[in-house]
């Protein structure tokens, strides 16, 4: 069935972004997605949207309902990522200027970095409708079409975890994001026929934490694709501190420092770490948040001068005692640790790497001399390496 009417939308102080949030809806044994499913999803998603425009939220009662969000709403208040600021607000603003729709855009890095923020960054600053879906919320074709086919001219296409789309619904992007049409077939034997159906210039943007796993024809239709790359201490500190004036915290220089050391330079550690230490100084001090504060909070968290928390610990001590430093396969790590793999490898491992305190080899993981000395244990030189998986 086509892309449902499980949808979202909010607007702005100036009453012109509108967020439309799309999943598809819960389909039976031997759904096949046939062309009057699509149109009835269709006129499901026109009614919805038709709804919306007589009964509009009242924008008071949200604002009421939902906590503060702590995402810049233009580039001008982004902070970090200097160089795709400047290249994707370029490219934001040439399309607006020529009244053209933006090239589709990759944004590719580790978790929190602020993919999502960008995208919708860039739908407010052209003025557009953003939909926002993911991956794994399109299974079908169907799917697919019936989202692409409710697309207004201009809108944005966000996708979330692009890498999870199947094969079969990846292929109906590649017309889509090159010609603005869809090819698909209904009815089957002597009643099949091929339908061309047009759609609206749009701008897709597609985010992932593993670009590698994306097929190279997907990855060669975005006109603009962006590494986003951990932040500096100094720039997390610009992100606590924006936070705590939105959060109305009353935080000195040195208290948003300690806070930004612990984040793993990831913007959205930081919030929720400003979060709980706001808590911790409201219930055990005076409310007000300094170094002597932060690093206490912080002490209770598990979180160490350096942002590992109780989960890298325990990766980190596997590694090095379990498995001697390594060499050890992500598989065997998963299961001594009771851990996801995928967990392991997008959220602890990216940041273990960026310090230094892991290598990945041919063999598997190693842990390095800085991890070693992190943990507070002697590398052992008279036993054999650990196994050595190549997973």
């Amino acid at each position: 069935m086509a892309a449902g009417p499980d949808e979202q939308e909010k607007s702005d102080e100036n009453g012109r972004e509108r967020i439309v949030q799309a999943t598809p809806p819960d389909r039976g044994p031997g759904d096949s997605g046939s062309e009057a499913e699509i149109i009835a999803g269709e006129q499901a998603l026109e009614e919805r949207a038709q709804q919306l425009a007589e009964n509009p939220p009242d924008s008071t009662d949200v604002e009421q309902r939902m906590p503060r969000d702590l995402r810049p709403r233009h580039f001008r208040d982004y902070v970090g990522q200097k160089e795709v600021v400047n290249s994707i607000s370029i490219a934001v603003l040439a399309a607006r200027k020529r009244g053209d729709t933006l090239d589709h855009a990759l944004f590719h890095g580790p978790p929190g970095l602020g993919k999502t923020t960008i995208a919708h960054i860039i739908a407010r600053e052209l003025d557009s409708t953003l939909v926002h879906t993911s991956g794994p919320a399109l299974e079908r074709p169907a799917d697919v079409v019936g989202l692409l086919s409710n697309l207004k001219t201009g809108d944005v296409l966000f996708i979330d975890e692009i890498h999870r789309l199947s094969h079969a619904v990846e292929e109906y992007l590649y017309s889509a994001m090159e010609d603005f049409r869809v090819d698909f077939m209904t009815g089957s034997g002597a009643f099949a026929k091929s339908i061309n159906l047009p759609l609206q210039p749009f701008t897709l943007i597609g985010s992932t934490t593993r670009a590698g796993m994306l097929s190279a024809p997907l990855r060669e239709r975005f006109g603009l694709a962006y590494h986003l790359d951990f932040y500096s201490i100094e720039d997390l500190a610009k992100v606590v501190t924006r936070s705590a004036r939105i959060l109305e915290v009353d935080i000195d220089s040195k208290g948003a420092l300690e806070i930004a050391k612990r984040s793993r330079g990831t913007p959205r550690i930081s919030n929720r770490l400003l979060r709980r230490v706001r808590d911790f100084s409201e219930v055990r001090h005076t409310g007000a948040v300094n170094k002597s504060v932060a690093s206490e909070a912080l002490g209770i968290e598990g979180v160490d001068a350096l942002g590992l928390d109780r989960l890298d610990r325990l990766y980190l001590t596997t590694l090095s005692k379990n498995y001697q430093g390594g060499p050890a396969g992500i598989q065997a790590l998963a299961a001594t640790i009771n851990e996801d793999q995928q967990t392991l490898e997008d959220v602890v491992e990216p940041f273990l790497l960026k310090i230094g305190f892991i290598v990945r080899t041919p063999q598997g993981r190693r842990t390095t001399q800085e991890g070693f000395e992190h943990i507070g244990i002697k590398p052992r030189l008279d036993v054999p390496a650990g196994q050595g998986t190549l997973l």
